[in-house]
């Protein structure tokens, strides 16, 4: 379930430092921010959600503290993000979820072939991630 889950949904990870407002971006072991798979560079971003049934965010943060083997409660959604993927017909919806412990956790993301990065260190990301990566910062900063 969680592969077909993950087919029509992407969700970025992040850290938000509660006393300073840091935000680390988990990226990946392929290398990207989209979990569990890269978005194709010849996507159309676009704010809101598509007309397609949308998975329930919580539904998607639980697939993932799953899939990264962590407890349901590590993990928690951004309702108010909202993002659409589009690429060769289909619609991929783009959730955004942070991590709840008091600093980010380095060891996970060791574990899983992963690491956190610096919003400075985020361009070399492609163009397609750095728009989503933007929308979500600004979702988490209240901008």
């Amino acid at each position: 379930m969680t592969g077909e889950l993950f087919a029509a949904n992407r969700i970025i990870l992040l850290h938000k430092q509660a006393t300073s407002a840091r935000v680390r971006i988990y990226v990946h072991s392929y290398g990207g921010i989209c979990g569990f798979s890269g978005l194709a560079e010849a996507v159309e971003i676009s704010a809101g959600r598509a007309e397609a049934v949308v998975v329930f965010p919580p539904a998607i943060v639980a697939a993932a503290a799953a899939e990264l083997g962590i407890a349901g409660g590590d993990l928690v959604a951004e309702p108010e993000f909202r993002m659409t993927a589009r690429a060769g017909g289909r619609d991929i919806a783009i959730h955004l979820a942070r991590f709840t412990t008091i600093d980010p956790p380095f060891a996970l993301a060791e574990r899983c072939g992963g690491r956190f990065i610096e919003m400075s260190a985020a361009r070399s990301l492609p163009a397609n991630e750095l728009a989503l990566l933007r929308a979500a910062f600004e979702t988490v900063m209240g901008g």
